[in-house]
């Protein structure tokens, strides 16, 4: 997937990342662009990926996703495995799609937890009531590709990697010119 990522983006872009953990995506994607902006909520991922050797192109920042777009608008928006932990899917989406400069791309994976089997679905809650999982909205496939559709996006490229078909990757494009 961060293969075909990579082949996505261009030396000039501008690339803001949600939700991006211990920065491993960030760092080994970013010297095949102009800057790499990294966000997570987390302090403390936020500190394991400022001690990581490399990514000299990449700002590590404390944001969550309804506050991290400071420095845009951008050519490129990663979201991997992030739309399912937001309180409001949508208006993240709006968010990303404001952020973006028109041709710009949405670049996402996201759980499916709708999608998922009943015993697996069962397992996630128990573990939300122990304080082991964390709280996500239950999208399905098509109720996702319908979100970023209905945020003005036009989808690109759809694909599975990996043997989990609810956990999409989609690459979607904002139009070049937009009534948004």
């Amino acid at each position: 997937m961060l293969a075909d990522v990579a082949l996505r983006l261009k030396p000039s872009d501008r690339v803001l990342e949600l939700g991006c953990g211990t920065g491993g995506t960030a760092i080994r994607l970013s010297d095949g662009v102009a800057h790499w902006s990294a966000t997570d909520f987390s302090s403390e991922m936020i500190e394991i990926a400022r001690a990581k050797p490399g990514g000299e192109n990449v700002n590590f920042i404390v944001a969550d996703a309804r506050h991290a777009f400071d420095d845009g608008p951008f050519d490129a928006i990663c979201a991997f495995n992030l739309l399912h932990l937001v309180d409001d899917p949508p208006a993240t989406l709006d968010r990303i799609f404001t952020n973006l400069k028109p041709g710009g791309l949405l670049i996402t994976k996201t759980w499916c937890f709708a999608d998922v089997g009943l015993k697996l679905r069962a397992l996630f809650t128990l573990l939300r009531a122990v304080g082991k999982f964390p709280v996500a909205t239950s999208l399905t496939v098509p109720q996702l590709r319908q979100a970023v559709l209905n945020a003005g996006f036009e989808i690109a490229d759809e694909r599975i990697f990996g043997k989990y078909r609810q956990n999409p990757y989609i690459v979607a494009r904002k139009p070049e010119l937009s009534d948004r």
